[in-house]
């Protein structure tokens, strides 16, 4: 559950109704309900994905209707893959995963801007592999670890 501290609107540099604008026009939407259904589509799978610090940062960046879509969703022990992500996606809404894909990149890159690139790089960091395009990033592969 969400405190009066943990959302600030006066913090994201945002609103809801540009956000809703935002992924419209990137995502080719026709109207503003559905960009709105998309972003609540969207956040509330994120919702399950995020866990941690990263969790509380990127719900503070979001304006409060994505951020309560954002964090009433219970966070799964093990974060999915990109790709696993959009499948899981598809399959929740009823979507191809084509059309699941474009949805996620769509609201995730919009997302991503009102992050900004250090809380987005650290989401991307805290995820498993496959994560960076949907957030409109390069996808580069990760150094190998040595023990």
């Amino acid at each position: 559950m969400l405190t009066d501290t943990t959302i600030s609107p006066d913090v994201t540099g945002m609103s809801y109704q540009q956000l809703l604008e935002r992924v419209r026009y990137d995502g080719a939407y026709p109207t503003t309900e559905r960009a709105a259904a998309a972003v609540h589509r969207v956040m509330s799978a994120l919702g399950r994905q995020i866990s941690g610090d990263e969790r509380g940062e990127l719900a503070r960046c979001l304006p409060v209707e994505a951020a309560l879509a954002f964090t009433a969703q219970i966070p799964d022990a093990q974060p999915l893959t990109g790709w696993a992500f959009v499948k899981d996606l598809a399959a929740r809404t009823g979507a191809t995963p084509a059309t699941a894909r474009w949805e996620a990149g769509t609201v995730l890159a919009a997302v991503s801007r009102l992050a900004g690139p250090h809380i987005t790089a650290r989401l991307v960091d805290h995820l498993p592999e496959g994560w960076a395009l949907l957030f409109g990033l390069p996808q580069l592969p990760r150094p190998q670890r040595t023990v």
